[in-house]
């Protein structure tokens, strides 16, 4: 029994890390295009964010219900599962930060709880339906909804006001769409707190299952909602830096316009599937968005070398993860001294990535300043821009040449005689 009772307190621990490193993972979901378009100021917007977060772990427990007992099956599920799938979780974090990928926290802990279950107690363990349709369908879906409600929106902005040109009135414009923006990044950052603080609410509350200490299909304690809350905020306002320099200016470039489009419409698909338990990446939905936005405006390009990347660490996070939280739960179920070495291997290899990142840190300080090297026109970027000049008007300034008129100037006339 004491065995346990310490196993599920590093569990619980374990678990509030994970949380803590899914909120500087995830800052850049909400603030990213706020600190590009200078709206906010960097530590100014993920104050901001941190305390929303917060209060957006109170909202909703349909997701943590969803993670503690629909993905797999509690009956038989060895708390040491729950140890092995939070390593691989976030390793997979640790590791996508440190190159500046924003990729899915959620998919990481998907992933790793999929692949040491699997290694525990093969794959009856898992929900093959509830994965489906809860995990692998809004996965697909959310950040091509996001993307082209961002871009439709976007469109629309520009079409209303497409007749402003007067200096003054563009000033005014871009100023309450710096407001608009604002607002719209604290209802994504209350939205990923609904969403992603449920995610390690689901986690601990489902090794409380495991240990004895809840009955199966419990909600999560008060205690446990306001921990996992204060983590994903503490984490929030140590700000990922790397992430938030890739979405806010890696991607594409954004207008005040564009950063209100893309972040409501992320907000609106993160809320929404909050309230109907989908436990869906509220990165892939926040990085549609951005791209989405990015081709609503005429001229807008994205940048598709960055994004190819990102959709590759898509594809990898849930194998990954999965791989690697089969290797610790093979460890665990070796006893006491198997949890000891996968303890060690993830502080050990949370250190090493922490050294590496320090070789070039990213901080408040220049998160803005040029993250990407100038990426040549492809194919796309120039038929886009072929087909859809940048507009006048909304902040986006006028392109004219001027042309240098020849010399026209005659040379003076000659002196002429003087008439005697």
């Amino acid at each position: 029994m004491e065995h346990i009772t310490l196993l599920l307190a590093i569990v619980v621990v374990t678990a509030l890390v994970f949380d803590f490193t899914n909120g500087f993972h995830d800052t850049a979901n909400a603030m990213a295009t706020t600190i590009s378009t200078g709206a906010l100021k960097p530590k100014t917007a993920v104050a901001m964010s941190a305390v929303l977060n917060l209060v957006g772990a109170f909202l909703s427990v349909e997701v943590a219900k969803t993670i503690s007992g629909g993905i797999v099956n509690e009956n038989g599920l060895r708390t040491e599962v729950i140890f092995a799938a939070l390593v691989g979780a976030i390793l997979w974090n640790l590791l996508t930060w440190l190159v500046g990928l924003p990729s899915s926290s959620s998919h990481a802990l998907f992933g790793g709880l999929i692949g040491a279950a699997v290694m525990s107690a093969g794959w009856s363990s898992i929900n093959g339906g509830t994965v489906v349709t809860k995990v692998l369908l809004p996965a697909v879906a959310a950040p091509l909804v996001a993307g082209v409600a961002a871009l439709l929106a976007t469109r629309l902005t520009y079409r209303i006001n497409r007749n402003i040109t007067d200096e003054a009135q563009l000033k005014s414009t871009a100023k309450g769409y710096r407001a608009g923006q604002i607002a719209s990044a604290g209802l994504v950052s209350l939205a990923h707190g609904t969403n992603d603080a449920q995610k390690t609410m689901g986690i601990i509350t489902l090794a409380l299952v495991t240990g004895g200490v809840l009955a199966p299909g419990s909600n999560p304690p008060v205690w446990v909602i306001a921990s996992a809350g204060l983590a994903i905020a503490m984490g929030t306002y140590l700000g990922g830096w790397r992430i938030i320099r890739t979405m806010g200016s890696g991607l594409t470039e954004l207008k005040p316009p564009q950063g209100f489009a893309a972040q409501t419409s992320a907000a609106t698909v993160i809320l929404a599937s909050s309230h109907l338990g989908f436990s869906l990446s509220t990165t892939q939905s926040c990085s549609g968005a951005v791209m989405g936005a990015g081709l609503g405006r005429k001229g807008g390009v994205v940048r598709w070398s960055t994004a190819t990347r990102m959709f590759v660490a898509w594809g990898l996070t849930l194998p990954a993860a999965g791989l690697v939280g089969a290797g610790a739960e093979f460890l665990t179920k070796q006893g006491p001294w198997g949890v000891a070495v996968v303890a060690v291997l993830l502080v050990a290899g949370s250190g090493a990535i922490w050294l590496l990142s320090r070789r070039k840190p990213v901080d408040h300080t220049n998160v803005t300043a040029a993250g990407t090297e100038a990426e040549p026109a492809g194919v796309v970027t120039t038929a886009i821009a072929a087909v859809s000049p940048p507009p006048i008007g909304m902040g986006v300034p006028e392109l004219k040449a001027t042309i240098p008129a020849p010399a026209t100037e005659t040379p003076a006339d000659p002196p002429r005689p003087a008439t005697v």
